[in-house]
């Protein structure tokens, strides 16, 4: 598949997915929604890799680094996330989020020695600015104290947590091994990492039986964990984790433009021109003509 095509059908589906997670809430403790969620996600992956007799035998050393990918990608990064959503809006979340571009090129270069490129870091400020104007209504006399500097902290350790899921997925598809492999065993730490800390804190396990919440798991689990993380490893490998990064950009602009028909967003002049800066800025990151 071209990467092109890859790139915008991961930014599809996992903008969707914002819509999709709406119809979670309510019954079910979040906490356990990303168990069943990477849980059935992890069985369907290992269940394929069986049948389609992809090698899943590793060696310690490997098993140790799936859980750091699975623990930080699928777990931990999921986890605090909630917690920033208790004091913090959507906005301010996706404005932080943003930075993993930064993160990720920065991590890149500590931990896989890959040269740091200008058009990313220039090519991210754009879109951070962008992402900005998008939520500039829930930004608006926003105050960084109190609860908010709290939520902030959590969501920029929610950042750095996928970050380093990100770097850890990038080392391990390095080694030539199957990416259903690969995030079969990630999921699968990273539902055991998420099991432990509900088990830790006490949180009910109960499931929702209407058929909103059935589907949404469902859509979650094949379309938002197993094909879009397969082909966000592969643009990892392809484009880099900094490039890759981008996308956690355009996320939110596909999010709010479902949202607009399923939820009555109104855009407005700010988010247009948010929309503008961050295509700009994908466009730079990218290098011009390749991504031309």
């Amino acid at each position: 598949m071209p990467v092109l095509l890859l790139y915008l059908g991961v930014s599809l589906v996992w903008g969707s997915t914002w819509l999709a997670i709406t119809f979670q809430l309510g019954v079910v403790d979040p906490l356990v929604s990303v168990i069943y969620r990477f849980g059935l996600a992890a069985a369907l992956l290992f269940l394929w890799c069986l049948l389609r007799r992809i090698p899943l035998r590793l060696t310690l050393r490997q098993h140790a680094f799936m859980l750091l990918q699975g623990s930080f990608l699928f777990g931990l990064n999921y986890w605090i996330l909630y917690l920033a959503a208790q004091h913090v809006t959507s906005g301010l979340i996706a404005a932080t989020f943003a930075t993993i571009v930064f993160l990720n090129a920065f991590n890149a270069r500590l931990w896989l020695q890959m040269p740091i490129k200008p058009e990313v870091l220039q090519g991210g400020v754009a879109g951070i600015a962008g992402v900005a104007l998008l939520f500039s209504h829930e930004l608006q006399g926003l105050s960084l104290t109190g609860p908010v500097a709290v939520g902030l902290g959590w969501a920029l350790l929610s950042t750095l947590m996928a970050s380093l899921g990100n770097i850890t997925a990038a080392y391990n598809t390095s080694g030539g091994r199957s990416v259903m492999a690969i995030n079969a065993w990630g999921m699968l730490y990273g539902t055991v990492t998420v099991l432990i800390i509900a088990l830790l804190l006490g949180v009910p396990f109960t499931f929702d039986t209407r058929p909103s919440y059935l589907l949404s798991l469902g859509y979650l689990v094949v379309f938002g964990s197993i094909l879009t993380f397969a082909g966000y490893l592969r643009l990892i490998t392809v484009l880099g984790p900094d490039k890759a990064a981008y996308m956690s950009m355009l996320v939110p602009i596909i999010a709010l433009t479902l949202s607009s028909f399923f939820e009555g967003y109104q855009w407005s002049l700010s988010a247009f021109a948010g929309l503008a800066l961050v295509l700009a800025g994908n466009w730079w990151a990218m290098g011009r003509r390749q991504s031309r």
